[in-house]
């Protein structure tokens, strides 16, 4: 069986895009006047873990800080769980522990923290977010090279087999990863662009920037408020392999939201849609109707890890761990008859409104 020529292209990315790089959605910051009470407002972006980021800060009048001394603060904290994070850097810490063997590996604090949120995520949801799936992807086509066929069932069994987010083992105390399979290879990209979110939100803080948002290739958070009278809008878009447009709008006052889903990135074999997110614990591409999850939590790393969670769960067993952990959620699942039905949780904002404590909240210091 020979692939169309509308297989999946080569994709250049920060770290294998384990269950949902490209299918993230597009947040879009709804327009709103600055009001007289700010001096100003920058609006500072960039490339960063294979997507881009957008910072806008509301800077008041008193402020002594400068616009230069902000985007190298930002820099430098983006760049750091780059090269933390990344698998496409051989000399990352994540690289680093990919190719060490069973033995204790020391690592950072930070990767202590996204790892050990990670197998927390991965406890919650049964395995259906696990760090471990990258050599899964890459198997279906998903990867940096493009793949002829589907993977035979042997292979998938082989790859099941040799990973496992049971198979890692963090220590806090000692500050060691340690990997139970020389085979495994770890990939964090469903949780370290929310990271890197909370890392530059933590930043801005320090500084004493407290009117802020922050995106990183869909994952946000926001601080304070845009104006005196108005706060922060974030738009939810239509889940749509083209130009959708927006499902609906949030509004966010000191917390963070993540978007996760599977229309983004997919291809076509024989008339099937093979999804790249990959459910851990079978091997295979998810066939269930949830398009889109979008999480609010006062982490960005946690909301992050959560949306993609879910999106491997579904609407069914999706549901039930958003009511048994009390989860703010929104699912935007297909429709039988074309477009999608809206299910949202108990702690979604029931009038777009949420508010949480603690911009650093989830943060290592």
């Amino acid at each position: 069986m020979s692939p169309p020529n509308s297989g999946p292209p080569p994709l250049k990315r920060m770290i294998v895009p384990a269950l949902f790089v490209g299918a993230l959605f597009l947040v879009v910051f709804l327009r709103q006047p600055n009001g007289p009470e700010y001096s100003d407002q920058w609006v500072l972006t960039g490339q960063t873990m294979g997507t881009a980021f957008t910072v806008k800060i509301v800077v008041p009048s008193e402020s002594g800080v400068s616009q230069d001394e902000v985007e190298t603060v930002i820099r430098a904290a983006v760049d750091a769980v780059d090269s933390a994070m990344s698998t496409y850097q051989d000399d990352s810490e994540l690289s680093r522990f990919n190719r060490h063997g069973t033995g204790p590996f020391d690592v950072s604090e930070s990767m202590i923290e996204v790892v050990s949120e990670a197998q927390r995520v991965a406890e919650l949801s049964a395995g259906a977010f696990d760090i471990t799936v990258g050599p899964l992807v890459d198997a279906w086509g998903f990867g940096p090279d493009p793949v002829a066929d589907p993977p035979a069932a042997e292979t998938i069994a082989a790859l099941l087999a040799s990973g496992g987010f049971d198979k890692i083992d963090v220590d806090p105390e000692r500050g060691t990863l340690v990997k139970a399979d020389e085979a495994i290879r770890c990939d964090l990209s469903a949780i370290a662009k929310g990271y890197a979110v909370d890392r530059v939100a933590r930043e801005l803080v320090r500084l004493e920037l407290t009117d802020f948002m922050v995106e990183i290739g869909g994952e946000v958070r926001a601080s304070g408020r845009k104006t005196v009278s108005e706060a922060w809008r974030i738009g939810i878009e239509r889940p749509e392999a083209g130009p959708g447009g927006l499902w609906s709008a949030v509004t966010l006052v000191d917390t963070a939201m993540a978007t996760s889903g599977d229309y983004r990135n997919y291809y076509e074999r024989d008339g099937v849609r093979i999804s790249h997110t990959i459910d851990p614990r079978t091997g295979h591409p998810i066939t269930h109707k949830l398009a889109s999850v979008s999480v609010i939590h006062p982490s960005c790393m946690t909301a992050d890890a959560l949306a993609t969670a879910l999106s491997v769960l579904g609407p069914e067993d999706g549901r039930a761990m958003v009511e048994r952990e009390g989860l703010a959620a929104l699912f935007l699942i297909r429709a039988a008859g074309g477009g999608f039905e809206e299910w949202a949780s108990d702690g979604w904002p029931s009038e777009n409104t949420v508010r949480a404590t603690g911009v650093e909240q989830g943060e290592s210091e």
